[in-house]
């Protein structure tokens, strides 16, 4: 280790001045001088050479001559200035000495101070960002910059934050095999903004259909940022190149911003350094604690001590004290902390967020304690971040007054897995009675740590929560498999699936299909086909453990494992360009959020956007629904038998409606009025703004007062998307209250309570066949029919059932054209899941008829419908938005052919809107 001096311990905390006069052998001429500009060195007279730029009463200019003068022996100069001219010519002068001083460039001095300064505070702000925000951070920082400094339009910016939509545009006949509508009228948006800047625009859309299929190449390539742009647009550069990729293919939008930024400011802005604990130390002081986050995989524990040791700092010497919180560890800690300020010792107070009710007693304890620490002591605190980015577990305070470092570890499949095996050891496999089978296994759960671990980056689509798998469990899996190894003269298969998929990793999922997925990954993984070199994933097969050691498998391992790609986990390629797309989307959307919607948004003509928009939706906003002439027309109907249950569906529909309705009429005319000066702007009419200004549908901030997220549906929609879909709400409602019949075809998507159609359909069905209704569930049959006005749809109504469209599914589709076709009852059915098609994310189901049947003996309850368990039927779960989680609302069944792990493993489910 280094000793202790060999480091600067204290560069930012030694204040010279007042240790100067302290000293008793200060010169007080040189201090004197120091505070006066004046003294010794203030005497000497500065000697330039020929050549030399220097700086004069009449400006710049170049040193021509030198001359001594006898009597004196100072110089004197002839001098070519640089910018003032006779007839012409440059002008010349003959200047003493004290006319010349040195020349300085403020303007290149200021840029590189500038430089300077904004790379110092971007590497410590970005010491402590997660991995997740430092593209988000650099993004913004540069943005701002370069829109300051004229280096990028804003128009340009602008254009990529809103990503807005041309909606009268339609789709070339070329283009529809292979781009949606949105991407198109995205495209046409984008040429119709930047027209003025990019004068190609004005011919783009026109040629488009002309070069279709250069277009085409360049929309299906995997890298279309490495390509040059087809037609007009070839010659644009990466800056102006950006907004196409984001209406176009915004996937690939956040490796273009990398490289942008890279090219535009530095490659040192693009990439991090290894974490330095060294450097960070030499920051802090004894009244600034070092905060570290938590993350799996990673422990701060040893960096602190081996600095530590460089210092002599050492838990054996009394001067390092690392404790663990917990109950009852609040008076020690204090204790520990007012010793070690006197002392001048360190430290370490570990999972703080266990701790949150003490946390303000800490932060009055820490600031107690500087006031008149030793300047060795330091504390250093650690602990884990929130689930939410909303959430907060540590005082805000406490963290400002930090430095905080978020070194996460790296999360790809061979980081992970490397490091999982590092858990064990030659002696651990030696130890148990079958060493073999304790290998092969213990690899597997291995991988199967790694990818559940993985699979958290494909957001909902991974996982549907957030959970907090850690080393933890796969060190208690490992002793229950060595255990059971022992104990046992065969592999006991089922129980070990058991343990690792209901009680070790299970104990932390909550959500029932997210335990089907784990349960499903041991079903496939954990089985006898380790033995016999199976596939843990594509190309990836289970080593021979009687031919390997242990640390053989290390060596496996960076040799065989593939390259990382979403068919490892299970997943569809499309996976990938689903959870990018999402965090281009979050991304530019948290940017619009901290700027506050600062440069306008979608159009607005330089007005002001919250007016404009107050004033758009107002006049557009639907008249309520006359409840008292619905309820009169529902009041015979309601006793029809097969009818009164949808009329309740419908009249709840209506109620709901009119409360959201009056909600927005109400805040709408009040924004208005304290616009006009008329009313005080309360914080509800600040957030009403705020998300008018943004796009958003007003209160999706869980800190905003503004009830209309509150009253209104799940959607992950912006504010003009979802305000359109209110409107075809609306049509729908009217166009069923008008008879208030059963549809011949309902749009699911469109109602406040699906379930509650659903239960409509069991109710009927009950009614008729005399059924308990705790005795009836639904199933689903896809259709061969796509259009709700098709004749078959509208002649005749399906048995116990109905009709329903507008879903989508995720993670695989449904054939146009099924081979396989079947009638149930007199509705035409057919097909069965397969693969999805590249970059078509969620394609549109057929028409879907849900059936009322009578629950069978073999069927199993669960919290979420009855699971069927046969090989043909996968149980699809259906939610309201591609959030899943808390937006669940049935169980569909679905034909499969294939195994139906495929498809939990890809995370097939189905949603009734997209986040367009």
């Amino acid at each position: 280790p280094r000793s202790r001096d060999s480091m600067q311990r204290f560069p930012w905390s030694h204040n010279i001045l007042l240790e100067a006069s302290h000293a008793s052998n200060i010169d007080m001429t040189s201090l004197n001088a120091f505070f006066s500009g004046e003294g010794p060195e203030a005497a000497k007279v500065e000697v330039f050479n020929v050549g030399d730029v220097v700086d004069t009463s009449f400006g710049v200019a170049k040193v021509l001559e030198k001359h001594i003068i006898p009597d004196t022996g100072l110089p004197k100069y002839r001098v070519e200035m640089k910018t003032s001219t006779l007839n012409g010519k440059p002008m010349q002068f003959t200047l003493s000495s004290d006319s010349v001083r040195k020349y300085t460039n403020y303007a290149e001095r200021t840029t590189r101070l500038s430089d300077k300064i904004t790379d110092t505070i971007f590497n410590y702000v970005r010491r402590g960002l997660f991995e997740q925000d430092k593209l988000l951070v650099t993004t913004l920082l540069f943005f701002t910059l370069q829109v300051a400094n004229d280096r990028i339009d804003e128009k340009l910016v602008n254009c990529m934050l809103f990503n807005s939509l041309d909606e009268g545009a339609t789709v070339p006949e070329e283009t529809k095999g292979w781009m949606n509508v949105m991407a198109w009228q995205r495209f046409c948006s984008v040429c119709s903004q930047l027209n003025e800047l990019i004068p190609e625009c004005a011919t783009a859309v026109a040629e488009f259909a002309a070069n279709a299929g250069d277009w085409e190449k360049w929309f299906t390539d995997s890298k279309p940022e490495d390509l040059p742009m087809p037609g007009s647009l070839t010659t644009l550069g990466t800056q102006k190149r950006m907004p196409f990729l984001r209406a176009l293919r915004p996937d690939r939008v956040t490796f273009t911003l990398s490289r942008y930024i890279s090219e535009s400011e530095g490659p040192e802005f693009t990439f991090q350094p290894p974490f330095d604990m060294a450097a960070t130390y030499q920051e802090s002081s004894a009244s600034t604690p070092i905060f570290f986050v938590l993350f799996p995989g990673v422990d701060p524990t040893g960096w602190v001590e081996d600095l530590g040791k460089s210092f002599n700092i050492t838990l054996e010497r009394g001067m390092f004290v690392n404790i663990s919180m917990g109950q009852g560890q609040e008076k020690p800690a204090e204790a520990t902390l007012e010793k070690m300020s006197d002392k001048g010792g360190w430290v370490m107070l570990q999972n703080l967020h266990l701790m949150q009710s003490w946390l303000p007693s800490l932060e009055r304890k820490l600031e107690v304690c500087s006031m008149n620490a030793h300047q060795d002591f330091r504390c250093f605190i650690s602990a884990e971040p929130p689930g939410f980015a909303y959430m907060k577990n540590i005082p805000e305070s406490l963290l400002q007054s930090c430095i905080k470092v978020a070194n996460e570890a790296p999360a790809d499949i061979k980081s992970n897995l490397t490091r999982a095996w590092f858990n064990f050891s030659q002696e651990r496999v030696d130890a148990c009675t079958k060493p073999t089978e304790f290998k092969a296994c213990l690899f597997s759960l291995s991988w199967f740590h790694s990818i559940v671990l993985g699979r958290r980056r494909f957001g909902q689509q991974g996982w549907s929560r957030k959970y907090s798998f850690n080393t933890g469990d796969l060190n208690i899996c490992a002793n229950v498999l060595f255990s059971y190894l022992d104990d046992n003269a065969t592999v006991p298969w089922d129980d070990l699936r058991y343990l690792f998929g209901e009680i070790m990793y299970g104990g932390h999922i909550t959500d029932f299909w997210d335990r089907r997925t784990a349960n499903t990954y041991l079903e496939v993984l954990f089985n006898p086909m380790l033995f016999e070199g199976g596939e843990l994933a594509p190309k990836f097969k289970s080593p021979d453990p009687t031919k390997l050691e242990f640390a053989d498998y290390l060596n496996y391992i960076e040799s065989s494992l593939p390259v990382e790609a979403p068919p490892q986990f299970g997943l569809h390629p499309n996976a990938e360009i689903g959870y990018l797309t999402m965090g281009t989307t979050e991304l530019f959307t948290s940017i619009v959020n901290i700027s506050g919607g600062a440069g306008g948004g979608e159009g607005g003509g330089g007005s002001d956007p919250v007016k404009a928009t107050m004033e758009d939706l107002t006049e557009r906003l639907p008249e309520n629904f006359v409840m008292v002439l619905v309820n009169e027309k529902a009041k015979p109907l309601l006793e029809i038998l097969e009818l009164g249950p949808f009329v309740v569906v419908a009249l709840q529909e209506c109620s709901r409606m009119n409360v959201l309705l009056s909600e927005m009429r109400r805040t709408l005319v009040e924004l208005d009025k304290g616009l006009k000066g008329q009313l005080n702007m309360s914080d509800a009419m600040e957030d009403l703004s705020i998300a008018f200004r943004i796009n958003q549908w007003p209160g999706r901030n869980p800190f905003a007062q503004c009830a209309w997220e509150k009253l209104a549906w799940f959607s992950l929609k912006t504010l003009s998307s979802q305000f359109s879909d209110l409107l075809k709400r609306v049509a729908m409602l009217v166009e069923w209250t008008d008879t208030l019949q059963r549809p011949e075809c309902l749009w699911l998507p469109g109602l406040f309570n699906p379930t509650a159609y659903l239960t409509a359909v069991m109710q009927v069905t009950g009614r008729i066949t005399g059924e308990a209704l705790d005795k009836t569930t639904t199933e689903t049959h896809v259709t061969v029919m796509r259009n709700p006005k098709d004749e078959r749809v509208t002649s005749q109504q399906p048995e116990n059932g109905v009709y329903v469209h507008g879903l989508y599914i995720e993670g695989a589709r449904w054939p146009e054209e099924p081979e396989d076709t079947y009638d149930v009852g007199h509705t035409p059915c057919g097909g069965n899941l397969v693969d999805s098609r590249l970059k078509e994310l969620l394609p549109l189901m057929p028409i879907m008829y849900v059936k009322a049947v009578v629950v069978q003996d073999s069927w199993e309850a669960s919290a979420v419908g009855y699971m069927r368990y046969t090989a043909d039927i996968y149980e699809c779960p259906v939610y309201v938005t591609q959030f899943r989680g808390p937006t669940y609302i049935f169980l569909a069944t679905l034909r499969v052919i294939e195994d139906k792990s495929k498809w939990t493993l890809t995370g097939t489910a189905i949603v009734l809107q997209t986040a367009d």
